[in-house]
């Protein structure tokens, strides 16, 4: 790698599973030092225990402004400063727009624009003062192009990208780096492909991916030389139409 992580103090959000786990994971093989919050006590606890000594579990919902700033100031209290944020949870909701509940829908774009301004935000406080950092956005392949069957999801993750784009440029000068992570059909919770076998099936068949190759590119993007930003990453099966 071009950088070690070792003792970079992360935090993650969405850490309890799916995408955000194995980021999570891969970032204490790589001796970070993890603040993890999520929405489920019980999973996040469950993910810290696997993870040892050096994870922090801190009950975050991404759409409570009071919640998301706990969170980046427990790491900053615990460690002194915040290297990397994770912005990675989010919800999906897919089907009919005419026969959705305009509640979940608004509550899918409060959960995955909201709450990457939130964390976003509070984490440049303390980044922009340090002039160093990095920020992460977990985006979708979706939010590159509308795709018919999701398009409320699909909104909110172009709104990511028009989000990160526009922040980027205003963080030119400052040592602080942002991009997302744009993957395609993921085998994990979100796409209710829990069985190890059926998700084994869906790599062979170059279906889908694994939260951990989605893992592997954000260590990718994170250990780029100071002077390389990665603003976009898309990360798709090899074989997904789309």
């Amino acid at each position: 790698m071009a950088k070690s992580l070792r003792d970079q103090v992360a935090v993650v959000t969405g850490a309890s599973s799916g995408i955000g786990l194995a980021i999570a994971q891969a970032l204490a093989a790589e001796g970070a030092r993890l603040v993890l919050g999520a929405r489920s006590q019980g999973k996040l606890d469950e993910a810290v225990a696997g993870l040892g000594e050096l994870a922090t579990a801190v009950r975050t919902d991404v759409t409570d402004s009071a919640e998301v700033e706990a969170l980046i100031a427990a790491a900053v209290e615990r460690y002194g400063r915040i290297d990397i944020l994770i912005a990675n949870a989010g919800v999906y909701a897919g089907g009919d727009f005419a026969a959705a509940d305009p509640v979940e829908l608004l509550a899918l774009i409060d959960t995955n624009v909201g709450g990457v301004v939130r964390t976003v935000h509070a984490a440049l406080k303390h980044m922009i003062p340090a002039g160093s950092g990095d920020i992460v956005i977990t985006s979708s392949v979706s939010g590159h192009q509308a795709v018919y069957w999701e398009p409320v999801y699909s909104a909110s993750k172009h709104a990511v990208h028009a989000l990160t784009h526009g922040v980027r440029r205003q963080l030119v000068g400052t040592g602080v780096r942002i991009g997302s992570v744009a993957p395609g059909v993921v085998l994990n919770d979100l796409w209710q492909v829990t069985d190890a076998d059926a998700v084994a099936e869906g790599v062979a068949a170059g279906t889908g991916i694994r939260s951990a190759d989605v893992a592997d590119a954000v260590l990718f993007m994170l250990t780029r030389p100071r002077h390389v930003n990665i603003r976009d990453l898309v990360i798709l099966p090899v074989n997904q139409e789309i």
